[in-house]
């Protein structure tokens, strides 16, 4: 089989990751990078064995060798790019958060299923082998009925003057670059909230420093969640139920050790033995889909990523975040 070719728009720092990691598979390869500036995209290309560089998004798109786009620009252009690789029949991979709204996200998706092509959020960590193995306990039901779910994501990052996360007009804040990280996990154990209450704390530009939020459930389970970009927190998840909890060792959303306590004093350890990053396992699995005729995948659905939208737009509304390009 020829190797899966990926296209990549954008040059970030998280771009460059995602590069890196997918020259670790079998069977894959960076074959293009687009920027707006040509030769940003050479330099970059220059890392990858015989990729092609290009000076705008539509000539990657356009460039018939290309099997998939993955996306890596900034949150508020993720809606155009997307739609524009799809409308040329391209399979798109976009970074997380999908989208800035989940009314933008609807909108993506709702063009991925007129032209019938792959669509899927890049939330790496939903792919990792040790979250398939919190599905799997979950699943196992030995911890009972779950109850309660506590996970934070802090980087002591508003002082280092990056723009992406500072600035409204690149719908910065904690909440959609690092808060996104513990929503889209309790959303994974427990699902779709009944009710979320949420409260905030503005920086002087208007994004949220940091940000709480209770998520509530019809079956009386709770997940209580925070992120922060002032300070660093330990970056670890707890599930509980009423046999016993998991407890996630920092940092919860990449590789990392984890063991199940159980009420009886029974623990069973779940040693971390992953080597490397870990953005590779999401291309892994988006090269499958594409490969197999699948249009989404089973382990993060598209429905599921705008309900994780919908609540991290209920947040923002009730913290009064909201970006100077929204009507």
């Amino acid at each position: 089989m020829s190797d899966f070719k990926w296209g990549i728009i954008g040059t970030g720092g998280i771009a460059r990751a995602f590069a890196n990691d997918v020259t670790v598979l079998d069977g894959h390869a960076v074959a293009a990078v687009g920027s707006r500036n040509l030769s940003t995209a050479k330099e970059f290309a220059s890392n990858f064995n015989g990729a092609l560089s290009y000076g705008s998004y539509k000539e990657l798109i356009n460039d018939p060798q290309i099997d998939a786009v993955y996306i890596a620009t900034p949150h508020p252009t993720h809606k155009e790019n997307v739609i524009a690789a799809l409308k040329a029949g391209k399979p798109v991979l976009c970074e997380k958060p999908f989208a800035v709204s989940s009314i933008e996200a609807k909108e993506m998706v709702e063009v991925a299923k007129e032209n019938g092509v792959a669509l899927m959020e890049a939330m790496w960590a939903r792919f990792l082998p040790h979250y398939a193995k919190i599905r799997e306990i979950i699943a196992s039901d030995v911890l009972g009925e779950i109850s309660t779910v506590f996970a934070d994501h802090g980087q002591r990052l508003a002082d280092q003057n990056i723009a992406r996360l500072i600035e409204p007009a690149l719908a910065g804040g904690a909440l959609l670059d690092l808060g996104i990280y513990p929503v889209s996990f309790a959303h994974m154990v427990l699902g779709v909230p009944q009710s979320i209450t949420a409260t905030g704390v503005l920086t002087d530009k208007g994004v949220d420093a940091q940000t709480s939020i209770i998520l509530n459930y019809a079956n009386g389970a709770q997940a209580v969640l925070n992120t922060t970009m002032n300070v660093q927190t330990p970056c670890t998840a707890v599930i509980a139920g009423l046999n016993g909890y998991l407890e996630i060792d920092r940092t919860f959303y990449n590789p990392t050790s984890m063991r199940v306590k159980l009420y009886d004093g029974t623990v069973t350890e779940y040693p971390n033995t992953y080597i490397g990053h870990g953005l590779r396992e999401q291309a892994f699995e988006f090269a499958r889909i594409v490969r197999s005729g699948e249009k989404e995948s089973p382990i993060l659905p598209l429905k599921d990523t705008v309900a994780i939208m919908q609540i991290l737009d209920t947040v923002r509304a009730q913290i009064g975040l909201k970006y100077p390009f929204e009507n």
